[in-house]
């Protein structure tokens, strides 16, 4: 049965303020100051860091910071950089985007982190701090994260986050040349709390022992 939304009013639009975790700093990009250690981690990686995203490989530092002032700086995108605590450096960004206000629905995209974040604490806090101000700040009623049908690392990536695979949109885009098949997946705001009591488990200092290693997976925790 569909919950009564008689008192539904619209949702704030994502904010300025910077996000603090124990492990990672997550702040809204309003400026340049990060593109330089964005490109210096960035480089570091191989190619195939930008197969599924609209834009890159860039040849030089010049490339992506044209794209950066671009993309990151771009209207109706709320970007965020990723700053792991372990190097103060941002070495990631990932954008709240489609954001309906009146309708309390918003979008995670642009996801992009460099080799030494990808696939660390840091970084799955930090998808959980976004989404803890989606859900327990402002109020909305649904999450979505989007991705090209053969992206596998993205799809197994939701999945492990608590997103539901909801369907394929076949022929949804044109990127580089090519047609996109996007798969939709979604988190819903009644399934936020045991979500939010999943990732704060897995976060806990004693899941790690000594050697930063988990105890208990995300899923397990789920």
């Amino acid at each position: 049965m569909s919950a009564d939304l008689g008192s539904w009013t619209p949702r704030p639009s994502p904010g300025l303020d910077p996000l603090e975790g124990d492990t990672v700093r997550v702040e809204p990009v309003t400026d340049e100051r990060h593109f330089e250690a964005l490109w210096e981690s960035f480089a570091q990686a191989e190619d195939g860091l930008w197969r599924y995203l609209g834009y890159g490989p860039f040849a030089d530092r010049g490339a992506f910071l044209a794209m950066a002032r671009r993309v990151y700086l771009g209207p109706d995108i709320r970007f965020h950089v990723v700053v792991p605590k372990a190097s103060g450096r941002a070495e990631g960004v990932a954008a709240l985007m489609r954001t309906d206000a009146a309708n309390g629905v918003t979008e995670i995209g642009h996801i992009c982190l460099g080799p030494g974040l990808a696939k660390s604490r840091a970084a799955t806090e930090a998808f959980f701090l976004l989404m803890r101000r989606v859900f327990g700040e402002l109020g909305y009623r649904r999450y979505e994260w989007k991705c090209d049908s053969e992206n596998e690392p993205s799809r197994r990536a939701a999945d492990r986050l608590g997103f539901r695979f909801e369907g394929v949109f076949r022929q949804h885009m044109v990127v580089k040349g090519r047609n996109r098949d996007t798969a939709w997946f979604s988190i819903i705001d009644t399934e936020w709390p045991a979500l939010e009591r999943a990732f704060e488990a897995w976060l806990a200092p004693d899941n790690f022992d000594a050697a930063g290693r988990q105890r208990r997976r995300l899923a397990e925790l789920r």
